[in-house]
């Protein structure tokens, strides 16, 4: 799809009313795109999206091949920025309904449209690395991760490649890092469980590790560059940069002006017994803990994305961490 061709092109949003597709819809519109956002419930959709010309909100839901085939008649580009993000769930079959099931009815359902392209939106656990490690699009998993979450995007990757074979349909996959920024938040969600503690001064302690992280916005764009310049059958890491959780709570405590950086590291030992017992409690209460062990896991991997083939063949730019965390500090009133 050439630049020329991206604009005024009808696109489907799945996943309209999380972080990621809000971004992508706000980011296609100002491109000029006639937007088509998915919605299970178009009147919350409503409450969250740009209310801007180009914008249609249709009810649908991606576990319903019917409301996709409706969705995606006369669309010519589908970016599937639907998905299950938590790395914890009361009900883990969730993750192989939404994140595997979900993205395949989606790719089967743009095919049969007659969609020319389409962007799926995954995530950079599917990849091997050692602890500390970098890591690039080359380094792919060969066998499946221990995190329900993750195997399911392993094997929604793959249900969407294996759904498109065949088919004219060209699939472009970003793999995104973790998401930060402006938008819809859940209780899992980073504003929620790291941001908000630490601005009231109420985050004594952290795990050590880090991980890879993207803005919002940052990763909107690079969802409509592998629309418009991405390889089929490629796969594109974005990532603006790589933070110790230390480091990002310190520079976020420093943009709002106020709240207090984490005093202390927590021991291994501390931070895997805190994890299993708010898991417990989690079983009990069906909300997510302050941390999974999962979670815990991830920050021990530590590991470095290379957004450098995102940036050589899309033309992609990362975001500045203080330029995105003074606008998300400052959307949810902090600064």
């Amino acid at each position: 799809m050439s630049r020329r061709s991206v604009r005024g092109v009808t696109t489907l949003v799945t996943g309209a009313t999380g972080k990621v597709g809000a971004a992508v819809t706000t980011a296609a519109l100002a491109a000029g795109h006639e937007v088509r956002a998915l919605a299970r419930d178009p009147a919350r959709a409503a409450r969250i999206l740009p209310a801007r010309p180009g914008l249609e909100i249709v009810r649908g839901d991606v576990t319903d091949p019917g409301s996709l085939a409706r969705a995606a008649a006369g669309c010519d580009l589908v970016i599937n920025a639907m998905g299950v993000p938590e790395q914890w769930l009361a009900d883990e079959s969730l993750f192989e309904r939404i994140n595997v099931a979900g993205a395949e009815n989606v790719v089967k359902a743009a095919a049969a449209a007659g969609v020319r392209r389409l962007v799926h939106t995954s995530t950079i656990t599917v990849f091997d690395a050692a602890p500390g490690g970098g890591f690039d699009e080359s380094d792919l998993a060969a066998e499946p991760k221990p995190s329900p979450y993750d195997r399911s995007k392993q094997r929604g990757e793959e249900a969407v490649l294996a759904a498109a074979a065949g088919t004219d349909l060209a699939v472009v996959i970003v793999n995104s890092a973790t998401v930060y920024g402006p938008g819809p938040t859940t209780a899992a969600s980073m504003e929620e469980r790291m941001f908000a503690p630490a601005i009231r001064g109420l985050l004594p302690a952290v795990p050590s590790g880090g991980f890879g992280i993207v803005f919002t916005e940052s990763l909107a764009r690079g969802h409509l560059l592998a629309a418009e310049r991405g390889r089929p059958g490629q796969r594109y890491i974005i990532c603006d940069t790589h933070v110790t959780l230390d480091q990002l709570l310190r520079e976020g405590v420093a943009v709002a002006g106020r709240g207090r950086r984490p005093l202390l590291t927590l021991p291994g030992p501390a931070a895997t017994a805190l994890a299993a017992a708010g898991e417990a409690v989690a079983r009990v209460t069906r909300r997510p803990p302050p941390l999974a062990r999962r979670q815990l896991d991830y920050l021990r991997w530590n590991a470095r994305p290379d957004a450098g083939r995102a940036q050589r063949e899309l033309g992609w730019q990362p975001t500045p961490l203080a330029e995105g965390l003074r606008a998300t500090l400052r959307a949810a009133g902090w600064c």
